[in-house]
Order: structure tokens, then sequence, then C-alpha cells
């Protein structure tokens, strides 16, 4: 006979042991409905009392906001040699406020030490009047050292990272542009030719990229069996002669679009993409058709000098004045190492009745824009890019100034872009 007393289970959520599923079923439904109970309590009496202090509710937001692998990025020390600066993943941004910092406050001490300084030559000058003026510059003395007393010093605490994620281009490092002086300074007006690997099929997608980058051309690349299958290293030199500035070699992996190999004209550098995520506009649900005019460049989240080097390539693929009729608006956003590109068009409009208001990066609402809302139309197409390797002149046996390597991504916290 079986004992009365109950022992708790180590292997499910009834308190006693049994062999009947039915029984073990009906428990385990009976113990989720107290559960989903107590939460939906919980949850309607947190409410009304977020409703009697809205404070609560604030307080309860910023407790909860969730931590992602973005805000526990890890970076790399400063210092080093320059010649694997792009390998490094430091914040540009950051080192340029932190060295605007430390020259300030090398600045105040040079001021702190000269004003020093001229009081000892007044003490000085004062000790020879009589002893009622020596009183009284002691006084002085003592107030002046309690005014710089209650002054607060600087603290030596690292940067705050930035509220806003966009690409400023202008702190690029010093040995970046001496290294490559062509991509730091664009073309006046880009001409990009476009081309597919030896054997490719994909003529449709070449054709596509020509209305997403302007100025641009796509000559087939013929893999007749009579035919010359020229290289890339001699379409580039072609290309440079009649006054290309960049070739783009549309790469294939089973009749879809695999890789992307960016050649700055005329002698490199040469970048090496992998392509994922392919979709054409037309398979975009409400897209829109794409029109001539000049789109506008939005670069985001280019922190590290690679990542720079990556965004100011892109920047020399573009006209520098857009068109602003067209309402174009073409975004590379760099997160994780992935490069997302989208294109779309924008139109400004009144805010309805029963959506938000447009709030900034600290979660506030944006003031001179609160019935303003803007509207987007993806016209792609829209894809992927994962930089895989960076050669200093065409092709790889110029040498690589950077390759993408497995173990980079065995610390998630890490990335190098």
């Amino acid at each position: 006979m079986a004992s009365s007393k109950t022992f708790l289970s180590s292997k499910s959520a009834l308190p006693f042991r049994t062999a009947n599923k039915a029984k073990r079923r009906d428990f385990h439904i009976k113990q989720k409905k107290a559960r989903d109970s107590i939460k939906r309590d919980e949850r309607f009496r947190r409410r009304r009392e977020e409703e009697k202090d809205p404070r609560l509710r604030e307080e309860r937001q910023a407790r909860n906001k969730p931590i992602t692998i973005d805000q526990k990025r890890t970076w790399d020390g400063i210092g080093g040699d320059e010649g694997d600066a792009l390998g490094l993943a430091v914040d540009v941004d950051r080192i340029k406020r932190q060295k605007t910092a430390d020259t300030n406050n090398d600045i105040e001490d040079a001021a702190a030490i000269n004003g020093e300084k001229v009081d000892e030559v007044e003490d000085d000058a004062d000790s020879m009047l009589d002893e009622d003026s020596d009183e009284a510059s002691d006084v002085d003395d003592k107030s002046s050292m309690r005014k710089r007393k209650l002054q607060p010093t600087p603290t030596n605490r690292a940067t705050s990272p930035t509220t806003s994620t966009g690409t400023n281009l202008d702190l690029s490092p010093e040995y970046l542009l001496s290294k490559f002086p062509t991509l730091f300074k664009p073309p006046p007006e880009p001409k990009i030719l476009i081309t597919t690997s030896i054997n490719s099929t994909l003529y449709n997608e070449g054709s596509l990229l020509t209305s997403l980058f302007p100025n641009s051309t796509f000559i087939r690349r013929t893999a007749h069996h009579y035919g010359h299958k020229f290289s890339v290293r001699e379409i580039s030199k072609f290309a440079s002669n009649r006054g290309y500035t960049t070739l783009i070699v549309l790469m294939e992996d089973q009749k879809r679009p695999a890789g992307l190999d960016i050649v700055h004209l005329p002698s490199g550098p040469m970048f090496h993409f992998t392509i994922s995520n392919w979709v054409d506009g037309r398979r975009l649900p409400g897209h829109g058709n794409p029109t001539n005019h000049f789109p506008e460049l939005i670069l985001n989240n280019f922190r590290t000098p690679l990542g720079l080097l990556t965004a100011h390539l892109f920047r020399t693929m573009f006209p520098p004045q857009p068109e602003l009729a067209g309402r174009q608006v073409v975004t590379l956003h760099n997160q994780r190492d992935y490069i997302f590109l989208r294109r779309h068009r924008y139109v400004f409009r009144e805010k309805r009745s029963t959506e938000k208001s447009v709030v900034g990066t600290d979660g506030k609402v944006v003031k001179g824009v609160e019935d303003i809302r803007a509207g987007l139309q993806e016209l792609g197409p829209r894809f992927t890019l994962k930089l895989r390797r960076i050669d200093r002149g065409i092709q790889r046996t110029s040498g690589q100034e950077w390759e993408w390597k497995a173990g980079m991504e065995k610390v998630r916290t890490r990335f190098q872009m």
C-alpha cells in the first residue's frame, strides 16, 4: 500500500508521482491558468497605479529597457601599429572626443599654472609695501584660492556613447587619408561600369543595379567560345581609360547573386562583399517604381577605421549633390558587420489622429514636428552585404589590406565595422 505522504517530484509540476497521463495534463492546465490569472491581476494592478502616477510607468520602462548585443559591444585598446589599424575595433568618434577633452584639460592646466605664476609676481611686488598691504594681499590670496577650490575639476571618466548612429565622415584617421587619398576625395561626377562574372546569367540583376547607382552602365560579360574572356584587371584598365571611376562585378552562385566586387579605379583598392537576401523590387509588397533622379545617401553606424573606409567607398559611388525633387534615398545601415541596403521614396504628410509623434533617440517627442509624419515606399532592390576582403590593388595578387577570418566572430560582442 502506498504511503499517504506526498513527495515533490523533480521531473514534473505535480506535487506527487503518478502514472496517469490524464491527471498530469489536467493538473498542468490548472496550474497554468492559476499562473496566468496571477500575472493578469498583477498587470491590471500596475496599470491602475501608473494611471494615478505616470512617473511609475516612466521608471518601469527605463528599468525594463532590453540590453542588446550592440549595447554590449566591446572595443579594442588604443595604440599599436598603424599598419594593423583596419583590424582594430576602435570607435573613432569616441577617440576624437577623448582627445578633444584631454586637449581642453591641458589648456586649463596651463592657464592655471600661468595664473599661479602671475599671483607669485604680484605677491613679490606687494612684499615691498607696508604690513597693512601685506595683510590685504594675504586676504586676497586666500579668497582667490577659495574660489579655485570651489571650481569643479574635470572628471577622468570614459566619454559617453553617442546618441546618434550616423556616420561622421570628417573623423577619418590621418593614416587612412594618406594611404587611400583617392577614396577620401570623391570625384565631382561618378561614372560606374557594371558587369558580371564569366558564364553568368544575372543580366536582369545587373540591369537593376544601373537604376540603383546613378551614371552607371551595364555591359554583359561574354562567355562565347570564340570570344576573349577579359580578366578583371583588363576590364579595369579599359574602364579607366574611358573615364569610369568605379567597376562593379556581380558574382553568381546557383543563378543567384552571391557577391559584389567593387574596384576603385584606376588602381584600387578592391572591396569584396558577399550578398545575401537579394529581393527584387517587383517582389516587395506595395513597392514603387524608381525614377532617374539622383538619390540621397544615408551612411549609418560606420564607426571603426574599417567602417569609415567602407563608407567612403560608397560615398564615391553617388553624386555629392542629390536631386531632392525625386524624394529618393538610399540607406546603407551597418549592424553587426552586416550592411543592409535599402532604397525608399519618402513623403511628408500630416499626422493622423491615431498615430504618435516622432520620437528622438532619447525617447522624447521631437519639437517642431509634432504634427508631421514621414511616409516611406520601398523601391528595391534590397540585399545584405558583408565585407570579406580589401585588396591593395586589383585582385588578390596585389596583396591584402584586410581580410575576414573565421576566428573574428568568436567574441560575439566585438565587431569590425
